[in-house]
């Protein structure tokens, strides 16, 4: 049976059963728990060190109202730099490259900042809906506008992240199919191929380390217009 590129993409099943939610629960066992010890080993060490400054990063252009969300956001960044790290292994399933998954994420907690803002400082909110100084017969115009990409902002950030690790692996497949295909018959122009092949690999790591950070950024963004 022929196999297509977008099959990789395919949630697995295991005897008929999904097996998404054993992806899903994959990040959470490689982490080492962090333990009550003054001194700690070089792995957690580091895993804390990443922590710590990955939240004040983040955490920067909040205020202290939104400082509640650090445990939050930062567990959601790690959980998807390994999601989308684990996707680059041979013969691995990436469960971001999902849109019901990225959705799933993204819906909820952009719903959760737009609650916030409602409730705190609801005059705030509703006023970015209608910039200061609009003229009168574009009120009605602007208004529709503003809505509609407030709507469409948890839409965006699960469609960013889906489309750029689903084009970068199946990028990695056309190039590593280009060089198996090539190798018996041009090996020089194999090689060349397989070089571009570990430099792209090399940018998918980073573009899947950037995708997450920017997808917790946008969140923190829409958390800071609301807190």
């Amino acid at each position: 049976m022929t196999l297509s590129f977008f099959d990789q993409f395919m949630s697995p099943t295991f005897m008929g059963v999904p097996l998404m939610a054993l992806a899903l629960s994959l990040p959470w066992i490689l982490y080492p728990a962090p333990s009550a010890r003054w001194l700690n080993n070089r792995l957690l060490s580091l895993q804390g060190w990443f922590i710590n400054r990955f939240t004040q990063q983040l955490l920067l252009p909040l205020n202290t109202g939104g400082h509640k969300w650090a445990a939050l956001l930062a567990s959601l960044m790690i959980f998807l730099i390994t999601l989308n790290m684990l996707g680059l292994l041979p013969y691995t399933f990436t469960p971001t490259t999902q849109l019901s998954l990225n959705l799933g994420l993204a819906v909820p907690l952009w719903l959760a900042t737009v609650i916030i803002g409602m409730r705190n400082q609801p005059t705030h909110a509703l006023g970015h809906l209608l910039p200061e100084g609009t003229p009168g017969p574009l009120i009605p115009i602007l208004i529709v506008i503003e809505t509609i990409s407030l709507f469409i902002r948890p839409l965006a950030l699960g469609v960013r992240l889906t489309a750029n690790l689903t084009a970068g692996h199946l990028l990695i497949q056309l190039i590593a199919t280009a060089a198996f295909v090539l190798l018996p018959l041009m090996p020089a122009v194999a090689i060349l191929t397989s070089t571009v092949l570990v430099l792209l690999t090399l940018l998918e790591v980073a573009v899947a380390m950037i995708q997450a950070y920017v997808f917790v950024l946008l969140l923190t963004l829409y958390l800071q217009e609301n807190v």
